[in-house]
């Protein structure tokens, strides 16, 4: 059994990894020349500092990654017009070789803002430029590629706005639809919701297991994690977990800065009961830097037939 570690959107150590972006306020306030002077920079820096970041992974045998939602500066607001795939067409095909021809694992994962289901109506449509904008740099770039999403709101119980979900999923252009995946969250939607939904509406799960503490089902996990795991049978990628550790006990629901040895140890004999291939993407603060603590944990103190990439 395999288990690749990944991490999330910049490098605590190379300089070059941030997505630089602007306000729409200061967008405005530019002349339409330097407007699109600006934001063109912005993209072409973004790219690049991309293909850096997956060189970067390369070259520290890191094969999972999360890609920023914000690398095309306001891409999703919806007075922006300008074309983010056309121009830099070689850029795209450029990173999407190189992920190919690497074998790297990279997905998307949208903020808290992305809902399916929320009773405003200005929410679904905002929520529906985002999947598009993230399914045509996929397409730029000529991979598939996840994007993970909460199930989200709860305004009117559970059960109104899980049927909500239902509708506005079906809503979605099929080419989207196969790209969700869902994850339970710390909150309101248990391992058990989302399981439910998920092997109803035939689409993958991302376990989280710090929200599983937080947020626990009726029954322990390990009921629920070969199920789990099966939900990305006929889907292209490995199953996926999310791990991170508690902040304290005051803010359990906020990530901590590296992975907490004893929170990974814990959970060894349950990753070993998969007895199967699957990704774990590390929400640490400390980002790259807590992947390799980790590691170097898993080398002296990893007692089981997991070999950690």
């Amino acid at each position: 059994m395999e288990v690749r570690l990944g991490y999330v959107a910049i490098s605590r150590t190379l300089l070059e990894s941030y997505c630089h972006t602007m306000t729409y306020t200061r967008f405005q306030a530019l002349t339409e020349e330097e407007r699109f002077e600006k934001w063109t920079l912005l993209v072409k820096e973004n790219l690049k500092n991309l293909k850096k970041i997956l060189q970067y992974n390369v070259k520290n045998k890191i094969a999972f990654f999360r890609i920023s939602q914000t690398l095309i500066p306001l891409a999703t607001h919806p007075e922006m017009k300008y074309d983010y795939l056309t121009p830099f067409e070689k850029n795209w095909k450029e990173i999407g070789n190189y992920i190919k021809k690497h074998n790297l694992r990279v997905d998307f994962h949208p903020d808290q803002f992305c809902l399916l289901n929320s009773r405003k109506e200005e929410c679904f449509p905002n929520a529906l430029r985002t999947l598009e904008y993230l399914e045509k740099i996929s397409k730029g770039m000529g991979l598939f590629l996840p994007i993970i999403l909460h199930v989200g709101s709860r305004e009117g119980g559970k059960e109104e706005a899980l049927e909500r979900f239902k509708t506005n999923f079906y809503k979605l252009p099929k080419s989207i639809q196969t790209r969700i995946v869902l994850e339970n969250d710390d909150r309101s939607y248990t391992v058990e919701d989302t399981l439910t939904l998920c092997k109803e509406l035939q689409v993958p799960m991302v376990l989280d297991v710090l929200h599983d503490k937080c947020n626990p089902s009726p029954k322990p996990l390990a009921f629920y994690f070969q199920e789990i795991l099966k939900t990305w049978d006929n889907y292209p990628t490995l199953p996926k977990i999310h791990f991170s550790s508690s902040l304290n006990q005051t803010y359990k629901w906020y990530h901590s800065e590296y992975i907490k040895w004893q929170d990974f140890q814990k959970f060894l004999p349950l990753l070993e009961s998969a007895q199967r291939n699957v990704d774990i993407m590390l929400e640490a603060k400390a980002k790259d830097e807590a992947l390799f603590r980790l590691r170097r944990q898993l080398k002296l103190y990893n007692k089981t037939s997991i070999r950690f990439k």
